[in-house]
């Protein structure tokens, strides 16, 4: 079991008298909760605010820096050329199939010529030229190769990849401009190198059209040569074949028989159609024999079928009027039948007519038909001569004209390759110029201070985030469920001197009043501890004064008589809580005993200026039946405060707390004095605290702002509050008022 638990098994097996006022109950605490970001403007002026000299720290060392790199860096000159890329003229490039894939109109030729420029056999050409070995820039590396016995080609290699590393080709956007630069501690040798390397590249250019002009010429002319050859011998096929096969006129011929062809057709097709109408009136009259007038369009039929109609209507009107053995009726009757004989043998006449007609126009379709396709086998025969012929034909033609044109492409190409033209054009030749391209001092100043500010503000960030302390008294209530009591502001204290040790002791025999002595004010002996004491007008005397009217209304019946000052983790300020608020009670007028419980680090006398031979522990050690006595001969009284120090330190300071005299004591100092204050250890460290706070009316726990933990703070009320103890509050201590504004503008 650990010291904590004993201490807390002791505190419950002994009953501890406490006013009839006091509640029994505990205050809960809460769990921590996930704190807003803040977001504001202010919260990043506070961040700059705290973190100034981290910002201001960073930055200035990165300007440092970043000033005497320039400083000490020996400076770089550069000088720059520009040329023009232009489409080449016709004079120059008249075979357009043999350029055409480098045309300047693409955008990769433009690339191409971008990384020509910086390709290894023009810097090599040009390390050649100007022998930059010997330069002293280029000769330490060369120099420093050898010495590390690298190859040739090594050296070469080492040589490029230096020359590389100083040249700048660029291409301007939107334009044929290209910008060759060249940095280098001598103007006049950048300069140098940037015009005789633009001199090679135009040379280069050059050169390779050239070659290739006189590369084609002489393919060319082997072309021309077999070309020649090819065309005689198609030329002879020719001739040959057309002597062969008789064709003397082509043209002619085939029109001849084409359009005999096409007559031919023609009357096929007009005999077609009289066959089929002849056959179709054949087919009508025979199956009508009574309309082969009308069918065969015959006039004398048709008249003597009219004929034939009036008689049978005069034959019937006689019949009908003298009856049938009339004269009349019957010289009617005899034409009637004379008649009808003739048309019968007209009809025959006219069907025997249309069959002929018929035969005729079978036998005239018959011949036709035989022509036509006579007609066709002569025509197709012709054709299959006439392929073989166009053939021959067109493979002379073709040969014929790619002669002649390769002829003519060999004829301009030769005129192009003695022309000297370019499509290269030096527009701004390269000069050394006095002013140097790096380092620029004050532009990377700037650069250095701005980037010094934003990396300070981001670690100032970092660390802000990182930061698992109390910053705020808001953060406190909403960590604990207790009021924040007051807040007390920062300052830089100085330590007590025998003349302050000697006015407190001065001050308490002479009651000097509230204010002190004129001649201890010219000296200023103020420290922290005694703020309320020494400047009663001082914010932080202000803040104690605050916390007093909070502890005196902190219960709504009685105000607390024994009071507990502790804090989560040690030097957050406890004594300095004790001393000042019980200054402030004493300056009310109220008797106050402060207690100093901390043996192992007793810090009240030394503020003081008191002796710690007895104290605390000697009253502890003492028998109940002369407490009193003793406890006379160990308080030290300054004014209406009287001071119990810790004495020396026992071997078992945690048992002498817990001990039956520890609670006779407060028992019997409640009787004499208004306030008790008891200065304890920290809580996490030691059980001290915890043994006490279930004997004090209530607990008061320092906070140090922006040190004490979240997690440390609520552990530390966890632990009072298991063990019984009452918490009235949380003291915020050595607050930056500057950065949180606790105070604003009035002191």
């Amino acid at each position: 079991m650990s010291e904590n638990d004993d201490a807390n098994v002791a505190i419950t097996n002994r009953q501890v008298d406490l006013p009839e006022w006091r509640p029994q109950t505990v205050r809960p605490v809460v769990e921590a909760e996930s704190l807003e970001v803040y977001s504001s403007l202010r919260t990043y002026r506070d961040i700059l605010v705290k973190h100034f000299w981290l910002i201001f720290g960073t930055a200035f060392a990165l300007t440092a820096v970043v000033a005497t790199y320039s400083v000490v860096t020996k400076p770089e000159y550069r000088a720059t050329a520009r040329i023009l890329v232009e489409q080449d003229s016709t004079e120059v490039r008249t075979p357009e199939e043999i350029f055409r894939s480098a045309s300047p109109n693409d955008e990769n030729f433009l690339m191409t010529q971008v990384n020509l420029l910086q390709s290894d056999n023009l810097a090599w050409q040009t390390i050649e030229h100007l022998q930059l070995s010997q330069v002293p820039e280029f000769a330490k590396h060369f120099e420093a190769s050898k010495a590390r016995s690298v190859p040739p080609i090594g050296i070469k290699t080492e040589l490029l990849e230096l020359f590389r590393g100083r040249l700048i080709v660029d291409r301007r956007k939107d334009t044929r401009m290209i910008e060759v630069s060249f940095n280098s501690h001598d103007p006049e040798l950048s300069a140098r190198i940037v015009n005789t390397l633009v001199n090679k590249y135009i040379e280069y250019n050059f050169r390779m059209k050239y070659d290739a002009a006189q590369q084609t010429n002489g393919w060319m002319e082997q072309q021309l040569h077999e070309l020649k050859n090819k065309v005689e011998h198609s030329q002879q096929a020719l001739i040959d074949y057309e002597r062969q096969n008789s064709i003397v006129s082509i043209g002619g011929k085939q029109s001849v028989g084409e359009q005999k062809l096409e007559d031919l057709s023609r009357n096929l097709t007009q005999a077609q159609s009289a066959r089929i109408e002849n056959q179709s009136i054949f087919e009508l009259a025979s199956s009508t024999k009574s309309q082969v007038g009308a069918v065969a369009q015959n006039e004398a039929v048709q008249r003597l079928e009219g004929r034939d109609a009036d008689l049978r209507e005069q034959y019937a009107d006689a019949l009908a009027q003298y009856g049938e053995t009339y004269p009349k009726v019957e010289r009617l009757r005899a034409q009637i039948d004379e008649l009808q004989t003739l048309i019968e043998q007209a009809r025959r006449r006219i069907i025997k007519r249309l069959h002929d007609d018929l035969d005729a126009s079978k036998a005239r379709e018959a011949l036709l038909t035989a022509a036509v396709a006579k007609q066709k086998a002569e025509v197709g025969n012709f054709n299959e001569l006439l392929i073989e012929h166009n053939i021959l034909k067109h493979e002379f033609e073709t040969t014929q004209q790619l002669y002649e044109t390769l002829l003519q492409r060999l004829k301009s190409t030769t005129l192009s390759a003695g022309l000297r033209a370019t499509n290269i054009h030096l527009v701004d030749e390269a000069i050394a110029t006095p002013f140097p391209v790096s380092p620029r001092k004050f532009r990377n100043s700037g650069i250095g201070l701005l980037a010094g500010l934003i990396l300070g503000f981001l670690a100032a960030m970092v660390r802000e985030t990182l930061d698992n302390s109390i910053r705020s008294a808001e953060e406190v209530e909403k960590l604990i469920a207790a009021p924040a009591l007051a807040i007390i502001p920062s300052q830089n204290g100085v330590r007590l001197d025998t003349y302050a040790s000697r006015y407190l002791r001065f001050a308490a025999e002479a009651k000097v009043p509230e204010g002190g002595h004129p001649f201890f004010k010219k000296r200023q002996f103020q420290r922290v501890e005694l703020s309320v004491l020494q400047n009663p007008s001082s914010p932080i005397s202000e803040s104690f004064r605050a916390l007093r009217t909070s502890m005196l209304l902190s219960t709504r019946v009685y105000a607390p008589q024994t009071i507990l000052v502790t804090s989560a983790e040690p030097h957050e300020g406890k004594t300095c809580v004790s001393l000042n608020l019980a200054f402030s009670f004493a300056q009310k007028g109220c008797r106050v005993l402060l207690i100093d419980a901390d043996f192992r680090r007793p810090g009240i006398v030394s503020v003081l200026g008191l002796s710690n031979d007895v104290g605390l522990h000697t009253v502890l050690t003492t028998s109940t039946t002369i407490l009193d006595k003793i406890l006379e001969k160990c308080i030290r009284q300054l004014g209406n405060l009287w001071v119990l120090p810790a004495g020396p330190c026992p071997p078992n300071p945690t048992e002498l707390l817990s001990s039956d005299c520890m609670g006779h004591l407060l028992r019997m100092v409640r009787q004499q004095f208004d306030q008790i204050i008891i200065d304890s250890p920290a809580v996490l460290r030691i059980t001290d605290a915890t043994i006490l706070s279930s004997m004090v009316d209530g607990v008061v726990i320092v906070v140090e702002d922006e040190k004490t933990g979240r997690g440390a703070l609520l552990r530390a009320c966890r632990i009072l509050t298991n063990s019984g103890g009452r918490i009235l509050g949380a003291v915020l201590n050595k607050v930056d008022v500057r950065r949180d504004g606790y105070y604003g503008h009035y002191y």
